[in-house]
């Protein structure tokens, strides 16, 4: 079973990574050709117009495979994670194209969870002893489920601001669990994992390699790839209520955010800093982590290299402290990822006095050197 899993996991990689090389071209040509083209902005960090439009070959990537290596008509789950995704895909490409007011936006994800969390009966039923709290109510199971998810949707969209990032951590997210989810036994998550990952090694080489047919994933893209990447946060916390291995995570909730560190912990950032500044917390501005980063000088590649690098780290850190109770080891997500942030600002406080400094003797202004 292990060998006939793990070769059906690398032919779903394949054929995903092979639809989206394929047509991606295409789809870049008729996005030139309708002017269908993401222009730069003030809150924008590209300089030329790009297609927006990567989203629709990631979209028929994962729905052509998953029906190809995925059994359906055995599985209602399957189907109605399909009919999310198509739900996901819909309310993204419109948003590209059209543009959509954010409250609509908020109801095509309401209406794609709750077709998974109600329908599918996709949800948590623990908390895993959050708080001395273990099995849930209904109602507590499906607001907390929503919520989750949303959050998760909205985290990966946020993040998609620069070459190969949400792509990249997308890739990331979806090898971790689908190692997990074979390990576990889990074989239709475990070949969804792999198809994810192909179709996003895939538009990756576009997305940051791609010269002249270079393309952004779009909302559809980042919306879609939320959307999946919540799925197998909720199927990781309730397999492992169930699952007794060697690989067993008793603090399931605190290593899935660990997991998506960067999409949570970055989407959680920005809120509080906009609301502290009695700002809407859904108000656009250039305070991610990924903009952040670019302050310093790094360019897209280098700084979704070190994005994504400081991710992998946080997913070694919860395979090392996985055995670890469940609020210490959710304490150390929160007090290493604010460490981290806080050593950000500081060397972006210091670079940016280092130019004030600079730009002041250019202009022949004697410099305080107990100030710099």
């Amino acid at each position: 079973m292990e060998m006939n899993l793990a070769v059906l996991s690398l032919f779903g990689f394949l054929v995903a990574f092979i639809i989206v090389i394929v047509s991606v071209p295409s789809i870049v040509n008729v996005a030139r050709i309708k002017g269908l083209l993401d222009e730069p902005g003030i809150r924008k960090c590209h300089q030329y117009k790009t297609p927006n439009l990567g989203g629709i070959a990631i979209f028929a990537s994962i729905i052509i495979t998953m029906g190809l290596f995925l059994d359906t008509s055995r599985n209602r789950e399957l189907v109605y994670l399909l009919a999310a995704i198509t739900v996901m895909f819909f309310v993204g490409i419109k948003d590209d194209i059209l543009i959509i007011a954010p409250s609509k936006k908020l109801l095509g994800e309401i209406i794609a969870v709750l077709i998974l969390v109600v329908l599918g009966n996709l949800r948590f039923t623990s908390l895993h002893g959050f708080l001395g709290i273990y099995t849930i109510d209904y109602t507590a199971s499906l607001l907390l489920s929503c919520f989750v998810m949303i959050v998760i949707i909205n985290g990966f969209n946020l993040i998609d601001g620069i070459d190969g990032l949400a792509a990249g951590i997308g890739i990331v997210v979806s090898l971790t669990f689908g190692l997990w989810f074979y390990v576990a036994g889990l074989i239709n998550y475990t070949i969804i994992s792999a198809i994810i990952a192909g179709a996003l090694c895939a538009f990756f080489r576009y997305n940051v390699f791609g010269g002249k047919n270079k393309i952004f994933m779009g909302d559809t893209g980042s919306l879609i790839l939320g959307l999946i990447a919540s799925v197998f946060v909720i199927r990781f916390n309730e397999a492992n209520l169930q699952y007794h291995g060697a690989f067993a995570f008793r603090s399931a909730p605190a290593v899935s955010f660990g997991i998506l560190i960067i999409p949570l912990f970055d989407t959680i950032r920005v809120f509080i800093l906009r609301v502290s500044r009695g700002q809407s917390p859904f108000r656009p501005d250039m305070n991610h982590l990924h903009h952040r980063i670019l302050m310093l000088g790094f360019s897209h590649v280098e700084s979704t290299v070190i994005i994504a690098t400081t991710n992998i780290f946080f997913i070694v850190l919860m395979l090392t402290f996985g055995s670890m109770g469940l609020m210490a080891l959710m304490a150390i997500n929160l007090v290493v990822a604010t460490s981290l942030v806080l050593i950000l600002e500081y060397c972006i406080y210091q670079r940016v006095k280092i130019h004030a400094n600079l730009d002041l003797q250019l202009k022949g202004i004697k410099v305080d050197k107990r100030s710099a």
